[in-house]
C-alpha cells in the first residue's frame, strides 16, 4: 500500500485527487492540504511514502515546502504535480530534490503510473519536462573533469539512474540483489555529495560522468 500526502489549494481539484488515488487499488490517502504552512509537523506525523505536491499555494508554496521535507527526510518521494512547466521551476524543483516533475494535465491512469515509479525509485516527468530537462543539462557548461573516485560498478548503476531505471530494474539489468543497489546509489549520493537521485542525475550530466 502506498500512503500519500496531497498538497493542492484548489479545494475541487484536492478533493478529486483525494478520490482519484484513495479509490485506486494499492493507494491510500493519509491527508491532503491546501498548501504547506504545517508540512513539518505534517510530514513527521503521517509518514507517508509519496507527497503529491503542487507549486503555486498561498501561504508556504510547493517549492519551499520540498525544502522543509528534504531538511527532515530524504527518503521520502515528493513528486511535483503543477501546471508550470518553466525552466525556473523545474530546474528549482530538481535542485531542492523533486522526485518527480509531472503535469495535472496528465490522465488519471497515468498519475496513477507516475506515483508508483516514484516510489519504487523511478524520477518520472511528463515528456515536455523531460524536454525542458534535456534543453537544460545541453545548456549547462561543463565542470573540471572529475570522477569523484567512482567505481566502474557505481558508474554503470549511475547510468541506469540517467536512464531512468528504478532499483529494481537496475537490480534486474544487473543481476545483483536490490538491497545491492541500495548500497551502490547510497555511496554514488556520498561521493556526489547529493542527497536525491535527480540531484545525481543533474549532476552525471554537467561533469560528463556517464
Amino acid at each position: 500500500m502506498i500512503k500519500l500526502l496531497i498538497y493542492e489549494d484548489n479545494p475541487q481539484l484536492r478533493e478529486g485527487l483525494t478520490m482519484l488515488i484513495d479509490g485506486s487499488e494499492g493507494f491510500s490517502v493519509l491527508a491532503a492540504f491546501k498548501n504547506c504552512s504545517n508540512v513539518a509537523q505534517e510530514i513527521k506525523n503521517f509518514r507517508p511514502d509519496v507527497v503529491l505536491m503542487d507549486i503555486d499555494m498561498p501561504g508556504v508554496n510547493g517549492l519551499e515546502g520540498l525544502k522543509i521535507i528534504r531538511q527532515i527526510d530524504g527518503q521520502i518521494k515528493v513528486l511535483m504535480l503543477t501546471v508550470f512547466d518553466d525552466h525556473q521551476n523545474i530546474f528549482e524543483a530538481l535542485k531542492s530534490g523533486a522526485n518527480g516533475y509531472i503535469l495535472k494535465k496528465t490522465p488519471p491512469a497515468k498519475l496513477l503510473e507516475y506515483i508508483l515509479e516514484a516510489s519504487t525509485g523511478g524520477a518520472p516527468m511528463t515528456s515536455s519536462v523531460a524536454a525542458q530537462v534535456l534543453k537544460m543539462f545541453s545548456q549547462i557548461q561543463p565542470a573540471v573533469e572529475n570522477d569523484y573516485n567512482l567505481t566502474d560498478r557505481e558508474k554503470e548503476v549511475l547510468q541506469w539512474l540517467v536512464n531512468g531505471y528504478s532499483y529494481k530494474m537496475i537490480a534486474s539489468e544487473m543481476f545483483i540483489a536490490i538491497d545491492t543497489v541500495r548500497s551502490h546509489i547510497k555511496k554514488i549520493y556520498e561521493k556526489l555529495h547529493v542527497n536525491s537521485k535527480s540531484e545525481a542525475v543533474a549532476k552525471a550530466f554537467r561533469d560528463k560522468l556517464v
